[in-house]
């Protein structure tokens, strides 16, 4: 193997923190649900390691139980500024609540209060019984430090494949896939 895909992955990463103008760590996430029905939404990217890479949602929004009722999923990066994208695919497994505090706590604390107030991917009759709950959760926690609510945490995406696509000129671009086997990974090449 040439490379390892998550050196290559952090290579490309750095490179799109510089060029990407919004949201250099947005990546669209694919889940299923308990039928098979796919659903795809824009999620950003909050950590990665050799262990895969990590997001944050409320536990009972869409996306909480796709991944509860089948927890394997897609990811797509796409750098338009760089001409690349990286597709992933992997179970999904929940990080541990240390990892979800620490990083919570590094949230604004308007997100923290949001957290606490939405029903995340529920019926909302009218914004403003969201906005009157955001107010609530002000109050509830004024002068004190906002704790992670207990249906919000995260998710690691585990690989077993990553594509890394380079666009080239005429369609006639560059597609390298990594798949993991046992312990190690296997590089190939794939048609553009």
């Amino acid at each position: 193997m040439a490379t390892d895909p998550h050196k290559l992955f952090e290579e490309w990463f750095a490179e799109a923190r510089l060029s990407e103008l919004n949201d250099y760590n947005a990546m669209a996430l694919a889940t299923t649900n308990a039928e098979g029905r796919p659903s795809a939404r824009m999620v950003l990217l909050k950590g990665h390691d050799e262990r895969g890479f990590v997001f944050y949602t409320n536990l009972d929004s869409r996306k909480g139980g796709e991944l509860a009722a089948n927890p394997n999923a897609a990811l797509l990066f796409h750098w338009k500024s760089l001409r690349r994208q990286i597709r992933i695919e992997g179970a999904v497994e929940p990080v541990a609540a240390e990892e979800a505090d620490a990083y919570f706590a590094t949230r604004s604390r308007d997100s923290q209060l949001g957290a606490w107030a939405s029903d995340q991917s529920r019926p909302l009759e009218a914004r403003e019984l969201f906005e009157a709950r955001f107010q609530e959760m002000v109050q509830r926690f004024d002068g004190q430090d906002v704790p992670r609510p207990p249906r919000w945490s995260g998710f690691r995406v585990v690989p077993r494949h990553i594509e890394f696509w380079n666009d080239r000129a005429h369609r006639l671009h560059e597609r390298r896939v990594f798949t993991l086997n046992g312990d190690g990974w296997s590089e190939g090449l794939l048609y553009p």
